[in-house]
């Protein structure tokens, strides 16, 4: 008795001790693998007769976003994707026939199957008249040139100007001494809630101005610390109201210390904080 006992404790495996499984155990089994091998073959297929297939061709076009006259601009662009599988078309297809168009800053696509191509955009935001001589060119806010202005003086954006040999190009995007630093310089007003209405901006070098229609310049000295010198004249413009008058201006390129003068006068008058 004494001896099964102990070849019954020799057979038993030790409490705790992890079995280890075979190979065969662990990989599937050949039809497991056949299966799978099945559906990835019928999904290929299937996705290449979409591809191919008239079923979910292109139909209708529609455009989501920007103006009537830049939603025709976007359907004359994309006629040749008509007649195409909305399964072989990709965003990439769609950008590179849409970026030639000045007024796009982006679009992305969503397939309506079975027939419609829908593409959202998103169109520039045009901030700036760009002035050279008697020419006048509308920008953007990333400093992109839209479209040429044919009555300058029948448009409400605030003005920049640029010498007259200065070569400007539909499309482009201008380099910050040639407009782009004016751009965004004018980009965050609306979003920041900016009391007052910007006539002409002055940017180059160390010199960042905005001159208001009231005829005050805001002198923001340059760019750096461009938003909190924002924050700091729309603070004061709040405060002073109509009081400040043409010939003025707001100095707050020393946010902490911004300061009151006049033009003409050359007093200065330091603004509590």
């Amino acid at each position: 008795m004494a001896a099964r006992a102990k070849a019954s404790a020799r057979a038993a495996p030790s409490a705790g001790r992890w079995s280890v499984p075979g190979l065969r155990d662990v990989l599937p089994s050949w039809r497991s693998l056949l299966v799978a091998m099945l559906i990835v073959g019928l999904a290929a297929g299937a996705y290449a007769g979409a591809r191919e297939s008239s079923v979910f061709a292109v139909r209708e076009l529609e455009i989501v976003g920007g103006s009537p006259a830049l939603k025709r601009k976007l359907e004359k662009a994309l006629q040749p994707e008509l007649g195409r599988s909305l399964v072989a078309i990709s965003g990439e297809d769609v950008k590179g026939r849409v970026e030639p168009i000045p007024e796009v800053l982006s679009v992305r696509i969503d397939r309506a199957f079975p027939n419609t191509l829908r593409v959202v955009v998103t169109p520039e935001r045009p901030v700036l008249v760009l002035r050279r001589g008697s020419e006048g060119w509308v920008v953007s806010a990333r400093g992109r040139v839209i479209r040429p202005v044919r009555n300058v003086q029948r448009s409400r954006l605030p003005r920049a100007w640029v010498p007259k040999e200065t070569e400007i190009v539909v499309g482009r995007i201008l380099a910050p001494a040639v407009g782009a630093a004016a751009a965004a310089a004018l980009a965050p007003l609306a979003a920041s809630g900016f009391p007052a209405t910007v006539r002409t901006v002055r940017a180059g070098g160390s010199e960042l101005t905005l001159v208001l229609h009231s005829g005050l310049e805001l002198r923001f000295g340059d760019a750096s610390d461009y938003r909190l010198k924002l924050a700091v004249a729309r603070r004061i413009l709040r405060i002073l109201g109509p009081e400040i008058a043409a010939g003025t201006y707001l100095d707050v390129n020393v946010p902490e210390r911004p300061v009151v003068g006049s033009a003409t006068l050359e007093s200065q008058v330091e603004v509590e904080g």
